[in-house]
């Protein structure tokens, strides 16, 4: 089955609960309206340090997307943190930069903005599974 554009039609994947993170309103409602078109449950936060209370809340949370440049925390530096709550979460990185600013490095999935909901969710259906749904838990 083609889409209008003559393009394959979005991936599925099993409905997951999806933290995403951004500062910035009008991409966050419109990601949260695909991703919740796909099926998906999302927990919105508009900072890493609401994401990061998320996570320490101990809310099931399959995946994390999250903006890079978000004031008081990049979207690496997230990353890193939410992963000592989480180890092993698929994080996806999104940017409008063609490349991260000097002295950051990072081997993160990369989603670059702007995007399409079928670029959104082609890089979800590559980073989970459907054994990955299901509400990661924190560490204890």
């Amino acid at each position: 089955m083609m889409e209008n554009d003559g393009k394959p039609p979005c991936a599925t994947l099993p409905p997951c609960t999806i933290l995403f993170v951004d500062d910035d309103f009008l991409i966050a409602m419109s990601t949260v309206d695909m991703l919740e078109d796909l099926g998906h449950q999302v927990i919105q936060a508009n900072s890493g340090k609401e994401a990061l209370d998320i996570l320490e809340s101990g809310q099931g949370v399959d995946a994390i997307i999250t903006d890079h440049a978000m004031p008081g925390m990049t979207g690496v530096e997230l990353a890193a943190k939410a992963r000592a709550l989480r180890p092993g979460i698929p994080i996806l990185l999104a940017t409008g930069y063609a490349e991260l600013p000097a002295g950051v490095s990072s081997d993160l999935p990369r989603l670059d903005k702007p995007y399409l909901q079928r670029d959104l969710s082609e890089k979800l259906a590559g980073l989970l599974s459907a054994s990955s749904c299901g509400g990661s838990r924190p560490v204890r």
